[in-house]
């Protein structure tokens, strides 16, 4: 697990860096430009362009890249793989959002989700079993010991290049035009979102490789990132989230009432995170059974509330920062991740030699509390939103509590009663609160 999670946060950092903030370029210009075809062609094309030219490189200095990173040239090799045809299916995947068409989205998605699962499933559970019943069969020639991370990334590869046939045909549909003009103006917009997107990895990922820099042991590693994984319920949200919303952000900005249904979205978004939160951490302990079964990783589990908390910032951060996009100053947006990132890698170099991976938990929310902060500071300046900010805080602030209390205190955390009956309390502060809002919508229907 420990060796997984650093090498995965490597490959992070340079997804980051092949899509070089188009993605988001391509939302903006698609609803800015009369002529969406010349977008999705232009983007298309230079992705297409740079991400061979990534591969080729790569695959010629790969030992290289092994030596430098103390990564086997194999686990390097599948990497660059890996990373080319993600990096291809980019735009492709980015169309369907600004078209619309959740459903072949999420068909897909789900579809490579299934695949990465199915064969990691069927390598690293049914195979060993397989082979040592018949040796000498079939299975035993693609079988090979101590290759369980190998295996891992074979499953990726193969999940990736489905997914990238599926939509190959997008390529076959363009012009294939270039339009250097338009390329530039979008790589202008987009090289801070690239900025921004780098300093987001160091927030999410780094944390894992400086605790191998720091000689935190591999199993210690594992452990964080298990547990880690539990925040996998906010990180699931917050991520369906941003994909509908930041196409909807760019669609709705000429509106005459567009700050007010930034502001009504962004209330809405905390009324259901901080419910996810609290139920969450409240039921920690039984989701740790489904998702860590292995007891041995459960050391760990003093980060869950720390993490889930910081991926609900992150969400938050992602509500306020649509003023940057929309006024086509995404370099400020660079300047806050870059911020983000300083806290993240002060904090992380302060606290792991005296708290291991705690430490890197308290990085973490320490940054994407930070970013919250200044995204919401600085955008009321230039491009003011009407948040209803007490409501917003009541929600925060009571999610954080109960979730303290609910995970913090021993006698609490045993009984789940309390925890149900917190839940409750909550919800019913909800109702009471949005009582308004709730009668009107039950009235129209």
């Amino acid at each position: 697990m420990g060796e997984v999670s650093v090498i995965f946060s490597y490959l992070v950092f340079f997804n980051v860096v092949l899509s070089y903030g188009m993605e988001t370029a391509f939302f903006r210009f698609y609803n800015k430009e009369e002529d969406k075809k010349n977008v999705i062609s232009t983007s298309m094309i230079s992705l297409f362009w740079s991400s061979i030219g990534f591969l080729l490189i790569s695959l010629l200095y790969r030992n290289t890249l092994s030596n430098w990173s103390g990564i086997g040239v194999e686990y390097i090799t599948y990497t660059v793989w890996i990373l080319t045809l993600d990096a291809l299916a980019v735009i492709p995947f980015s169309k369907l959002r600004a078209e619309g068409r959740p459903i072949k989205y999420a068909i897909i998605k789900i579809t490579n989700v299934l695949i990465y699962l199915l064969l990691n499933i069927f390598f690293l559970a049914l195979l060993p079993k397989i082979v040592s019943k018949n040796p000498d069969g079939f299975f035993s020639t693609f079988y090979f010991e101590n290759f369980q991370v190998g295996y891992i990334f074979i499953s990726n590869l193969a999940a990736s290049l489905v997914t990238l046939l599926v939509l190959i045909p997008d390529y076959f549909d363009i012009t294939w035009k270039f339009d250097k003009l338009l390329w530039g103006q979008m790589m202008k917009y987009g090289l801070p979102i690239l900025i921004a997107g780098i300093a987001f990895a160091i927030n999410e990922h780094f944390d894992k490789i400086l605790l191998d820099w720091m000689h935190v042991s591999m199993s210690d590693i594992g452990a964080y990132s298990a547990c880690y994984k539990i925040g996998m319920f906010m990180v699931l949200f917050r991520t369906a989230y941003t994909l509908g919303i930041e196409p909807f952000f760019f669609s709705h900005a000429g509106n005459e009432n567009a700050q007010y249904t930034y502001a009504t979205i962004t209330k809405y978004f905390v009324i259901f995170g901080s419910l996810i939160c609290l139920i969450v951490i409240a039921f920690a302990d039984l989701f740790k059974e489904v998702i860590v079964p292995n007891d041995r990783y459960w050391d760990a589990m003093k980060v869950v509330p720390l993490i889930v908390l910081a991926n609900f910032f992150l969400g938050i951060y992602t509500n306020l920062s649509v003023w940057y996009k929309l006024i086509d100053k995404t370099i400020i947006g660079a300047y806050i991740s870059v911020i983000g990132a300083l806290v993240t890698l002060v904090l992380n170099i302060l606290l792991i030699p005296k708290i291991s991976y705690y430490g890197s938990a308290i990085a973490t929310i320490a940054a994407y509390g930070t970013m919250m902060i200044m995204s919401y500071q600085l955008g009321q300046k230039k491009y003011p939103i009407p948040y209803d900010f007490n409501k917003i805080f009541s929600y925060l602030g009571l999610t954080i509590v109960f979730s303290a209390i609910s995970f913090y205190i021993p006698y609490v955390r045993e009984n789940y009663f309390i925890k149900v009956a917190l839940i409750a309390v909550f919800l019913y502060f909800i109702y009471t609160s949005e009582k308004e809002t709730l009668q009107r919508i039950i009235k129209r229907k």
